[in-house]
């Protein structure tokens, strides 16, 4: 299962995301790859990573004779690994702009490691670029976080278009996880009013989990740890172990990492 955190705006908590979503999976028995497919590497950094240069998600991209098994490391989380990211990243879009096949790099290089992990877990730019589309094009699944507040929805109807374009035409199967609400405040009108507008609009796609405005969550990075470990008893963790039993429970997968669905489809 390759589940891509995507959206076009920045600030809105993807990388944290994917960073502790994944650990949090990982800390449940469930093998996880986390892939940083964002050029200012901050999952790869986050995670307290120094990639070797000839060792990154950039050369599985633009080298074919490389495999992304070449590009896999371990991380201080048991049952977890990434394929890091550098700044070389940001060239990506050209260096593979004469490409055959170019949307599709990605996929085809993650096929060897797909059986090998249970969950694999793309954290994209904040841009709809050609490095996006192919986290699009190699995943099963789209999660998309959103900041609780009112112009953070503005980009969202780009992003669903984007979404479809590459399901009509590179990826059939892709499908929406979930919108998970991030930087929920409880205390102002205007976080309220909006997870109420994004419940009315989206509907069931909206997560239960809402990820609350927490202090842990912008510490952990600093000290190379995932929420769960750096402050087990935060809200940020709290709220990172809901959103991964609850992924769990929507994919059907169990604590011991056991497919039990095999295959999900869902129209939008």
């Amino acid at each position: 299962m390759i589940i891509a955190i995507v959206n076009q705006k920045g600030g809105c908590g993807k990388t944290t995301t994917a960073v502790n979503l994944s650990a949090c999976l990982a800390s449940r028995q469930v093998s996880t790859l986390l892939i940083d497919l964002d050029p200012q590497s901050n999952a790869t950094l986050g995670l307290g990573i120094e990639a070797d240069p000839e060792r990154t998600i950039h050369r599985v991209l633009v080298d074919d004779g490389f495999a992304a098994e070449g590009a896999v490391y371990p991380t201080g989380v048991f049952n977890l690994d990434i394929i890091p990211a550098t700044i070389l990243l940001s060239g990506a879009d050209l260096d593979l702009a004469s490409s055959v096949g170019r949307e599709s790099i990605l996929k085809n290089k993650l096929a060897p490691l797909a059986e090998r992990y249970d969950i694999i877990i793309i954290d994209c730019a904040p841009s709809l670029s050609l490095l996006t589309v192919n986290a699009l094009a190699a995943s099963d699944e789209v999660l998309v976080p959103v900041q609780a507040h009112y112009y953070a929805l503005e980009g969202l109807k780009l992003l669903f278009q984007t979404i479809n374009i590459v399901k009509s035409r590179l990826n059939y199967r892709l499908a929406v996880l979930g919108i998970l609400p991030t930087f929920f405040d409880g205390r102002t009108a205007i976080c309220r009013d909006v997870i109420v507008g994004v419940r009315d609009y989206f509907g069931s796609r909206v997560f239960r989990t809402l990820i609350r405005v927490n202090s842990k969550l912008a510490e952990a990075p600093s000290a190379n740890e995932p929420i769960h470990i750096y402050a087990p008893g935060s809200r940020g963790a709290e709220d990172y172990g809901s959103l991964a039993e609850e992924i769990l429970g929507k994919l059907g997968i169990n604590h011991r990492g056991t497919r039990e669905i095999a295959e999900r489809m869902e129209t939008y």
